[in-house]
């Protein structure tokens, strides 16, 4: 999780402003496309260059003139490389799938940025970026980074998709109703063959006491202290602070309601009173959703199962 958020962040403030200012050709597709680019004189190794020092290379221009815009979500696949070795690749830490992100306004003038807002659907570039522009916009050196020599960092961009705003949030919703009907027959099915019984709330939210405390119970903005161990629906435990072998053997805290959290998880502590051990049902709409932090164990739209115990209770101060 922490290496796809870096690539992210690189993608999304490594850029420049789009504004060029040397003398401009426009290119244009058999389709129709226009792409807006700097002159090369072809020394460059086929690489041309924009006004705020960016190299690029377009591998494959397919048709369109659906560009990103700020605000726009796009999915992309990066490899980043320096040299002949290879830094970082996006399809290795997301499963093989494209990472999607909501594309801001740059922070610098040669942010990776500019050369995303040249590329459409179906687009595959490759941008180079001096470590020095890096250094000077603040960006934290890498150990491999090497100011002062001339060094580059290649990014090798595919651009699979652009949504606008509205299109996301319909999707979402399409996508969020269809799955809430797959999860509950899944639990309904699970709680079938494994003579479960649980109690439903309106959230779709599923628990089960198995020792019921006689503390009081967490409201919004309190503080509570639980342990626990999350499986997925195979049985295969992906985290927990009461096992040894997941290297954080302590109680673990929280604020209720504040988001801290999954939002399975701020609803069932305020269900289970102190001392209560239980197990949470949590279908993937109060879970990750289809953007889990760690695809390889915990696939996307995972239902996930947290056998719990409410440790202590402390009240928000007034």
């Amino acid at each position: 999780m922490k290496k796809l958020t870096l690539a992210i962040c690189m993608i999304s403030t490594i850029s420049a402003a789009y504004a060029q200012t040397k003398t401009k050709t426009v290119t244009k597709t058999p389709a129709g496309k226009t792409k807006t680019v700097t002159k090369s004189d072809g020394s460059n190794g086929g690489f041309q260059t924009t006004a705020n020092g960016i190299d690029y290379k377009f591998v494959v221009d397919a048709a369109g003139n659906d560009h990103p815009k700020y605000g726009d979500y796009v999915e992309v696949n990066i490899a980043t490389t320096v040299g002949d070795s290879v830094i970082f690749e996006t399809k290795k830490v997301n499963n093989n799938q494209p990472v999607q992100f909501q594309v801001q306004q740059p922070q610098f003038k040669g942010d990776l940025v500019e050369g995303l807002l040249m590329m459409t659907p179906g687009d595959r570039a490759i941008f180079r970026l001096s470590v020095d522009t890096l250094k000077k916009a603040g960006t934290p050196m890498a150990p491999w980074m090497k100011p002062g020599t001339n060094q580059k960092i290649t990014y090798d961009v595919e651009l699979v998709s652009v949504k606008g705003m509205a299109e996301m949030q319909k999707e979402h919703e399409q996508k969020s109703a269809a799955q809430k009907g797959i999860d509950e027959k899944i639990l309904q099915d699970y709680f079938a063959k494994n003579n479960i019984k649980a109690t439903r709330t309106e959230s779709g939210l599923y628990y089960s006491i198995d020792k019921q405390g006689n503390g009081p119970k967490a409201n919004m903005g309190d503080t509570v202290v639980v342990n626990y161990t999350g499986k997925t629906m195979d049985g295969k435990t992906f985290d927990s602070n009461v096992d040894p072998q997941f290297q954080h053997v302590q109680p673990f805290t929280f604020m209720v309601g504040m988001h801290q959290v999954i939002p399975g998880w701020d609803e069932g502590f305020t269900i289970l009173n102190k001392g209560t051990k239980g197990t949470l049902y949590i279908p993937s709409g109060l879970a990750y959703g289809e953007r889990s932090p760690d695809p390889a164990h915990i696939p996307a739209n995972s239902i996930l199962i947290f056998d719990v115990e409410m440790v202590d209770v402390k009240a928000a101060h007034k």
